[in-house]
């Protein structure tokens, strides 16, 4: 326990950390944005725009995320001069837009056509009816999915280690290697706290979808 305890062992796991959550909280940023907009393009009526959302949806989804960071970092990066954060932010936020499409393209999908059909015939114009039926319905559909997939990404940032980003996983490890030989229980005590960590960053989020689901209702 004691090696929880060690203030330089804090400060370091608290900069990971915080790496973390600067990945995982951009990603998701980006996500958000562009992931709802992707989502309205892949019910458009255009079929060239349907099929270049649906192609970029399933070459996201076919290549794991992992092979996309190493083919980002280790490929472009001498092109772009990617960092092994920018590296990470600009692949978990591909992968998060593509997600995050999917999930918003099947909500306005799921809504009764009828409902659409009468705003249309009460005079409603398109911006009004996206605003006032789709959306308001569409979020509750989308609200329980929206908060697995941020959970999902918070805890897909850790593959950021295998770039040698030093993120919380990266620095528990090291942590570890250091005295693991002193104690051998460290690997538990370090794990343990890296445990506590992801679970103090994703409990807010399923409690907030909470509270805004019930004030959506």
């Amino acid at each position: 326990m004691e090696i929880l305890l060690d203030f330089q062992n804090i400060r370091r796991l608290m900069q990971g950390l915080f790496i973390t959550f600067e990945i995982s909280f951009v990603a998701i940023f980006f996500s958000c944005i562009f992931g709802f907009i992707l989502g309205y393009l892949m019910n458009a009526k255009n079929l060239f725009v349907r099929f270049t959302c649906n192609f970029y949806l399933e070459a996201i989804r076919i290549i794991p995320v992992l092979a996309w960071l190493f083919i980002v970092y280790f490929g472009l990066s001498s092109i772009f001069s990617f960092s092994a954060v920018g590296a990470c932010i600009f692949v978990f936020s591909l992968w998060g837009i593509a997600e995050m499409g999917d999930l918003v393209r099947g909500a306005i999908s799921s809504l009764p056509k009828h409902q659409i059909e009468s705003a249309r015939a009460l005079g409603l114009g398109e911006v009004k009816i996206q605003i006032f039926i789709l959306l308001p319905q569409g979020l509750k559909r989308l609200l329980p999915s929206l908060v697995n997939l941020f959970t999902r990404m918070v805890k897909t940032t850790s593959l950021a280690a295998l770039i040698g980003v030093s993120d919380l996983l990266k620095i528990g490890q090291q942590i570890i290697e250091n005295n693991i030989l002193e104690n051998p229980f460290a690997s538990f005590w370090v794990y343990g706290g890296i445990f506590l960590a992801y679970f103090l960053l994703c409990y807010p989020l399923s409690l907030f979808s909470k509270k805004l689901e019930d004030r959506l209702q």
